[in-house]
């Protein structure tokens, strides 16, 4: 029998699902002030450094604003500011570059039909110009970076959800600042880079195309060998 141990949860994130739920049941309304850390603590009869956990937290979620002199304030979600903190990418494990890898896939397959389906023709030239950039860094590393990412936030915006655009994009940024802290840039060399040219453009050109099936199966097979190229690191 396979039986998984019993997750501690820390301090933090009991108080960080107590306001969370406050703020679901309209106990804690848009624009409220929040009491100081000390009454916070006091309130929830913890330590100040747990308040000051679950607070960072809240303000990742877009869920609380701090005003510098004035307190911590409830915001009102908004989609478009729906996004992952990038400073986690300096915390990412091993076994974590391993999982956003399949997250990424998830998303960005179910992106790529969605961009197949919704995109406009100033999206298509958007992806036209990160190919271009992607042609032109000739084994550049930073250069073929950017046009890369450029790429996929490209489709990201073709499918017009703000949620996914940038979810999409913290989803991004955290793989390519993971990689750069552990120097692995050796996607981006000459031969790999005329490799990903030809891979982005059978995936731009089933969105052009709107052929759902073909757009989803390149861009498996393009998140498939960046994950095998990487694989040395993340296995």
């Amino acid at each position: 029998m396979d039986i998984k141990p019993i997750r501690t949860r820390k301090i933090y994130e009991e108080v960080t699902d107590s306001i969370l739920e406050m703020i679901k049941s309209g106990q804690f309304k848009t624009g409220d002030k929040l009491d100081s850390v000390e009454q916070l603590a006091k309130n929830f009869n913890v330590g100040r450094s747990a308040i000051r956990e679950a607070l960072s937290g809240l303000r990742a979620m877009g869920l609380v604003e701090m005003r510098q002199g004035e307190g911590t304030y409830i915001t009102s979600f908004d989609a478009s500011k729906f996004s992952l903190p990038l400073s986690s990418a300096l915390l990412m494990k091993r076994e974590d570059i391993k999982e956003l890898s399949e997250v990424r896939k998830i998303l960005e397959v179910g992106a790529v039909a969605s961009a197949s389906i919704n995109h406009a023709d100033e999206d298509l030239m958007a992806m036209e110009e990160a190919l271009n950039a992607m042609k032109e860094a000739k084994g550049q590393g930073e250069i073929g970076e950017k046009a890369d990412l450029d790429f996929h936030l490209a489709i990201a915006h073709a499918t017009h959800n703000k949620m996914l655009i940038n979810l999409m994009s913290s989803v991004s940024e955290i793989m390519v600042e993971s990689m750069r802290e552990t120097r692995q840039l050796l996607l981006y060399s000459e031969e790999m880079m005329a490799s990903l040219v030809e891979e982005h453009q059978l995936i731009y050109r089933a969105i052009k195309a709107r052929n759902i099936e073909e757009a989803q199966k390149n861009m498996l097979n393009h998140l498939i060998g960046v994950e095998k190229v990487l694989s040395h690191y993340i296995e």
